[in-house]
């Protein structure tokens, strides 16, 4: 899963986001910057009850957080939610082609946009899809 700060970068370079059942957020300053929150149906947990696991359903959580405004949330897309998104970015612009490598440890998302070959490194492939997404968004303005 990509950082607060890489999604806060998307968000602030244009990333727009649909809210969909299972997307993952974060409410930042507001003392939770390191909480994720998942959007369900019910929130569901694994607790024990009487030394034995049991899966236990609230229909509200038991800090009192009515409400947040979405200009307060910011999406935390997974692995997949960006490659999609680079994808879409990516066939817009006329360069279809990119790839994942995976070496020495290291992911490399690569593509060519406008005769340049662009290569965006990180630990983690959600990571290496996020910054040459927030490179397309950023070259788009």
């Amino acid at each position: 899963m990509i950082s607060l700060v890489i999604a806060q970068e998307l968000q602030r370079a244009g990333l727009a986001w649909e809210p969909r059942k299972g997307d993952r957020f974060a409410l930042p300053d507001r003392d939770m910057d390191d909480r994720v929150f998942v959007i369900n149906d019910m929130p569901a947990f694994i607790e024990r009850i009487h030394g034995i696991e049991v899966m236990t359903f609230h229909g509200t959580p038991e800090w009192a957080l009515d409400y947040v405004y979405m200009g307060e949330v910011v999406w935390l897309p997974e692995e997949g939610q960006l490659r999609n998104l680079l994808q879409e970015r990516l066939l817009e612009e006329g360069a279809d082609v990119y790839d994942l490598i995976y070496a020495d440890g290291v992911y490399t998302c690569r593509f060519a946009r406008q005769d340049e070959a662009l290569a965006f490194s990180a630990d983690d492939a959600a990571d290496a899809y996020a910054q040459a997404l927030l490179h397309l968004l950023r070259s788009r303005t």
